[in-house]
């Protein structure tokens, strides 16, 4: 990761901005991407994970109030504890924004797929997925981009840069 993605990634999370890492394949690296940029958020900021800090997702949402609540995966299948998907991604996405900022990992090429897999997939209005300030792709592929994702009704800054297939 170049010095300047790092930076941006930093200036995010203390900015308590909400954000998205997406990768392919699996173990890409995405949770501990998104667990770094977590980490830089402001110190007093709290922190929420579905499913680790429980799972009623009105109390973690009062409870990150001020931080981050955090949703390991967004997934079709349980295959881990935190992995939700459909009225639990929608309730936490209609509540980000009120002083709590969202941090989420999953499964995606890309921030087009991404944004497919929140809004078509778990049936988030657009409005809401529009709280998303920063996607982040990680992971093993050849090629880049830095730019804007937007429909009508949202703006996403993308971040990745080229990385070789053999991972350096």
């Amino acid at each position: 990761m170049s010095p300047a993605i790092a930076d941006l990634l930093r200036a995010t999370a203390r900015d308590r901005k909400s954000f998205i890492v997406m990768a392919v394949p699996r173990l890409a690296g995405k949770s501990t991407v998104l667990h770094a940029m977590v980490s830089e958020r402001p110190r007093k900021a709290p922190l929420r994970t579905v499913a680790e800090d429980g799972d009623d997702i009105d109390k973690l949402l009062a409870q990150s109030r001020g931080g981050y609540i955090v949703i390991p995966e967004i997934s079709r299948g349980a295959h881990a504890p935190g992995y939700i998907w459909g009225a639990p991604v929608r309730r936490i996405f209609q509540a980000v924004g009120a002083g709590t900022s969202l941090a989420v990992a999953l499964h995606a090429p890309g921030p087009e797929e991404a944004f497919d897999i929140i809004c078509h997939g778990c049936a988030v209005p657009d409005s809401d997925a529009s709280k998303i300030s920063v996607a982040r792709r990680h992971g093993l592929f050849l090629g880049g981009t830095r730019g804007t994702i937007a429909s009508s009704r949202r703006r996403t800054r993308v971040v990745d840069e080229p990385h070789l297939a053999s991972g350096r």
